[in-house]
């Protein structure tokens, strides 16, 4: 039974690293807990969104990643806690006047895990068995790696999320500048280079949200700073591009709406559920959001 007490700490540890993993490094950028975590938290935050309460909803992503690691750093703790605990207090040496026959062993184990994976060393409960001699300073170099790994994922969001700003800033700037009767000019000689500078940064769009999945739910304030709001107006680029009479600028509006479609496609398939157009998951991306779809 002791050993099947800490086949189970072990087994829950194994679960909170893989999770780290498939958030962070894995290429498609999603651990199934930490998924779930984040879309539970924005649940929660869509009746702030849909009542227009935007100070409350930009907090729906900062707190969801605070609850994602919170949960990676309680089960590193718990699953550490029950590989020690059916081994206290014969398998570890107390320093004086601790008395490990009045010791409490599941409180005793849990400190020790606490100290362990915060990478304190008090020094005064020591493994005395071999394997855990081993397995201690194992734990103290996966909470380093906890700690390294939230600052990782904070140093990925959000120049991710800056990307995606700047791309909806741009389009709202085009909006303004009157960029789609412009397009339809042959004298207009930007308009390729336009088109295709807005596609590749769709497509960059489209990259971070398969690797950062958790950027979706970040909330703007700023109807301007929203893709969901302003990726509406991209498409109507593309419409009128395609309709110039310069083979560069066509080109390029074709290279746009595939662009889009892409990114249609990934917030259909990880995030929406609707399988309809194009147009229809973007609309439903913006309702998501809490916003409307900006047409020109």
């Amino acid at each position: 039974m002791e050993w099947l007490v800490s086949a189970a700490g072990a087994g829950l540890v194994m679960i909170a690293l893989r999770d780290i993993f498939h958030t962070l490094w894995h290429p498609v950028g999603h651990g199934s807990l930490s998924r779930l975590v984040m879309r539970g938290a924005w649940r929660m935050f869509q009746r702030s969104i849909r009542r227009g309460r935007r100070t409350a909803a930009a907090l729906a992503g900062p707190l969801a990643m605070v609850t994602v690691v919170c949960m990676w750093i309680s089960m590193a703790v718990l699953g550490w806690t029950l590989i020690y605990w059916p081994h206290i207090p014969e398998a570890f040496i107390f320093a004086p006047g601790m008395q490990p026959d009045r010791r409490t062993d599941l409180l005793d184990a849990l400190y020790l895990s606490l100290v362990n994976v915060a990478t304190l060393g008090f020094g005064d409960i020591v493994p005395g068995a071999g394997w855990l001699r081993v397995a201690a300073p194992v734990q103290a170099m996966i909470g380093f790696a906890l700690l390294t790994a939230t600052v990782s994922w904070v140093l990925q969001i959000y120049p991710a999320l800056t990307r995606r700003r700047c791309l909806a800033i741009e389009l709202a700037v085009l909006r303004r500048s009157h960029a789609t009767s412009r397009l339809v000019q042959p004298e207009f000689s930007f308009g390729a280079s336009l088109l295709y500078d807005v596609a590749t940064k769709v497509v960059q769009t489209r990259v971070d949200l398969v690797q950062y999945a958790e950027s979706y739910y970040f909330h703007e304030g700023d109807d301007d700073a929203s893709l969901a709001a302003m990726i509406g107006y991209a498409v109507d680029l593309a419409e009128c591009g395609q309709a110039s009479s310069r083979d560069d600028v066509r080109l390029s509006a074709t290279t746009l709406v595939h662009a889009l479609d892409d990114l249609a496609v990934i917030l259909d398939q990880r995030f929406l559920h609707v399988g309809g157009t194009t147009l229809e998951i973007f609309d439903a991306y913006a309702g998501d959001h809490g916003r409307a779809l900006v047409k020109g």
